[in-house]
């Protein structure tokens, strides 16, 4: 999941309920690690709810994200930086997450502005851009995968609050968010299902694989 152009949605600056992104990046990552231990070797051709992305491709981008978000902390400009990793393995992923929990360690960065894909924000604003990708590719690989598709729901409750108010609704007619539609959840969905319909995800089709 990529984040709006800045000329497409608010500024996702940090507010009092959504200050630090650090407890949530950990959580929601430590969840990806579990689900890509658990990916066989048979299922990497699988496809995903990710229309471009196989099962291979889906971690292989996951490992990507992380490597970005350890990078971006560290001053790299991650504009520079592939989408897809190399690798696709949970050791290298939460590698990634280990460097990344240690370069975002000083508070000082939550505030500072940093230049992403979508245009220049604080810190805490492109973090939670990154719980939220993690979060929603997180549930693509697990309902490609068999497993159990919901993440902590305190977790993910919070990061749909977050979406909500960053990636409205309303800006999905313009060609430049990378984001379909709202999906209408399914009365029984689990918040991280919600998460993922809000980003434009169907459920259809693959919570009864």
């Amino acid at each position: 999941m990529s984040a709006p152009t800045a000329n497409s949605a608010p500024t996702p600056e940090a507010t009092p309920a959504f200050d630090d992104p650090r407890p949530a990046f950990r959580a929601a990552t430590a969840w990806v690690v579990e689900l890509l231990e658990g990916v066989s070797d048979d299922q990497l051709d699988s496809p995903t709810p990710c229309d471009d992305f196989d099962v291979r491709t889906l971690s292989a981008h996951l490992v990507a994200v992380a490597e970005r978000a350890a990078a971006l902390a560290e001053g790299v400009d991650i504009r520079t930086m592939a989408s897809i990793a190399e690798q696709f393995d949970a050791r290298t992923y939460a590698a990634f997450i280990d460097r990344a929990l240690d370069s975002w360690s000083d508070d000082a960065k939550l505030s500072a502005m940093v230049q992403v894909p979508w245009g220049e924000v604080p810190g805490a604003g492109a973090l939670w851009g990154y719980v939220s990708e993690t979060l929603v590719h997180g549930w693509d690989l697990a309902v490609a995968t068999g497993r159990p598709a919901e993440a902590d729901a305190q977790l993910a409750e919070t990061t749909l609050g977050v979406a909500h108010q960053f990636i409205p609704a309303a800006i999905r007619t313009d060609p430049g968010v990378p984001f379909g539609p709202v999906v209408e959840p399914r009365p029984e969905a689990g918040p991280t299902e919600r998460l993922a319909n809000w980003t434009g995800r169907e459920s259809a089709g693959w919570l009864r694989r």
